[in-house]
């Protein structure tokens, strides 16, 4: 039964996923007119999940007719039993004979009992194995670091940093640079180069290999990580908003940020006329997702979100792709805000984006292979970055 229960939840876990899937990619079915492919899918899953129930419908109908018949045949047996003894010698009267047969019903009444709800016991049991294994599930990241630190200066600094996500294969290979307080760095390189790795590896959502990542000269692994993480705000490609209002979507419940401290931080970087525009203003609810809300706004709501947060750094992960000129000049606008006066990271594949960088680094394969600002790299003959600007540069030129 437990492994008849075991299947049952792993075909219900494919079916909900197979059905949040295809109803958030609505969209897609609909386009490439996926409809009835999709439909003989979920029957097939959904044979599947009714052939487990059934299996285990089987089995409960085995078990609980045993329980029935051992009832049955024990009562028969004391009735013959008894009935044979009375026959004989008179030595048994007709109450002791009821009295065990009622005893006999009180001792399989609870075994009939069990049988009835062996169903959900089962099922309960398995699922709360599942529950077990993800709750006695160790953290990657253990978070050793006793310091605890506030209002950084802003200083990084990579030093030969080695990291892989599957043993054996290097997605860095040994990166080093400094950052300054108040330095804007620009990563740039082509997809699969670890520009990203380098920002989850600076908030410690991965342990690295080899070397040191030290903030204000202290190692990383030596900061709690609720302060560490405190004094990093990092604007993603992909933004997250949670169904609620802009305002807490913002604030993040955050006691010590108030509405007022929001608008002010929204006039500041020229994205509260956007938001007052819209209905009920900073309490207008974008739903799951943020389905209410353009791309671009989006990242305008994101960009807010980590100006309010205060951090010592900054780190800005594709923020101005896929967006309109309109909320590209927006978010330009507010790049510039946010990361004045503030130790800034910055990847982008849109070079235009990252001319006033006070460095940028090349990365290829895992390594470094060029550094300094826009100027003298564009002077490097056949260099990475010259090359990756002269093929967006051409392609601007061809779309215009």
């Amino acid at each position: 039964m437990k492994i008849a229960f075991e299947d049952v939840r792993n075909q219900v876990a494919n079916l909900n996923t197979f059905v949040q899937e295809r109803i958030t990619g609505m969209k897609i079915v609909q386009i490439f007119t996926r409809e009835e492919v999709e439909y003989q899918k979920f029957k097939d899953i959904n044979n599947k999940h009714k052939s487990a129930w059934i299996k285990t419908v089987w089995y409960n109908s085995i078990f609980f007719p045993i329980a029935e018949m051992s009832t049955s045949i024990t009562i028969g047996l004391i009735v013959w039993y008894g009935g044979v003894r009375v026959v004989d010698n008179d030595t048994l009267s007709l109450g002791i004979i009821i009295m065990f047969i009622e005893l006999a019903q009180m001792l399989f009444r609870p075994l009939r009992q069990i049988a009835d709800k062996f169903n959900t016991l089962q099922m309960g049991m398995v699922a709360a194995n599942r529950i077990f294994a993800i709750l006695d599930t160790d953290s990657v990241i253990q978070d050793t670091g006793s310091k605890e630190i506030s209002n950084l200066k802003g200083e990084i600094e990579f030093e030969n940093v080695r990291f892989s996500y599957d043993e054996g294969e290097e997605v860095l290979k040994g990166v080093s640079f400094k950052a300054e307080p108040g330095e804007t760095i620009a990563i740039v390189g082509a997809t699969g180069a670890g520009k990203s790795t380098v920002i989850n590896l600076l908030n410690r959502f991965y342990e690295i290999d080899a070397g040191r990542i030290m903030v204000d000269g202290v190692d990383i692994k030596d900061i709690t990580l609720k302060t560490l993480r405190a004094e990093i705000a990092v604007v993603l490609q992909n933004v997250f908003l949670f169904a609620d209002t802009i305002l807490n979507n913002i604030t993040l419940q955050n006691p010590r940020v108030n509405e007022e401290d929001v608008i002010k931080a929204a006039k500041e970087i020229g994205i509260h006329e956007f938001i007052s525009s819209l209905p009920n203003g900073y309490h207008y609810n974008v739903k799951e997702r943020g389905v209410m809300l353009s791309s671009g706004q989006r990242q305008l709501i994101s960009f807010l979100r980590a100006y309010v947060s205060n951090p010592s750094i900054l780190v800005l992960d594709e923020a101005t792709s896929s967006v309109d000129s309109y909320s590209e000049q927006l978010i330009q606008d507010a790049t510039d805000k946010i990361t004045a006066n503030r130790t800034s990271i910055v990847i982008a594949h849109r070079l235009a984006t990252i001319k006033k960088a006070d460095r940028i680094l090349v990365m290829d394969a895992g390594k470094i292979v060029e550094m300094g600002t826009h100027k003298q790299l564009l002077k490097v003959e056949n260099g990475f970055y010259k090359n990756l600007y002269e093929v967006q540069f051409m392609a601007e030129e061809e779309s215009i």
